[in-house]
């Protein structure tokens, strides 16, 4: 893929196949294709939170598709992979929405996999993204989650915000 269709972040729904076909586009090289969609959940964590009605999302335009960018860059260096593909929705999304897909192409699953789950764990401590949820008890705007820095720290990185 070209380096400017590498990153999308947009409004719209995604089509995860002609995605995914795009991105294999007849490279003959590719054994193994991974990826992850994430969708809008009706429940935040802990489960005994309210019922969420919709998820807004913003975004600092230009900033974040250059950060998404660099993340794929680190991708590349790491991991043995040929080509990598991540959309991110902003706006307005109900629960069970897509709101992101991470696809990842190399000659073996385990480069896709580890990949895959490296661009995902950078995405969602290091992007530029602001969530607010509007649930049963009101609006609240979703805060950076432990758990998610101790992923990314996995890795080798230490995210700004632990």
């Amino acid at each position: 893929m070209t380096r400017t269709s590498r990153v999308s972040v947009q409004t719209a729904d995604f089509d995860v196949a002609r995605e995914i076909a795009a991105l294999r586009a007849d490279d003959h090289r590719v054994g193994a294709v991974c990826s992850f969609i994430g969708t809008v959940r009706d429940r935040s964590t802990p489960a005994s939170d309210p019922t969420i009605q919709s998820m807004e999302l913003e975004h600092y335009p230009g900033m974040t598709e250059c950060s998404i960018e660099a993340m794929i860059d680190a991708a590349h260096q790491r991991f043995d992979i040929y080509g990598a593909r991540v959309i991110h929705r902003v706006g307005i999304l109900q629960p069970a929405d897509q709101i992101v897909l991470v696809a990842v192409t190399s000659a073996h699953r385990g480069e896709s996999f580890q990949a895959c789950e490296f661009l995902m764990d950078y995405l969602k401590t290091q992007a530029p993204f602001w969530k607010k949820e509007a649930t049963t008890e009101g609006a609240r705007w979703v805060d950076a989650r432990v758990s998610d820095d101790a992923a990314l720290a996995r890795w080798g990185i230490v995210a700004p915000n632990a």
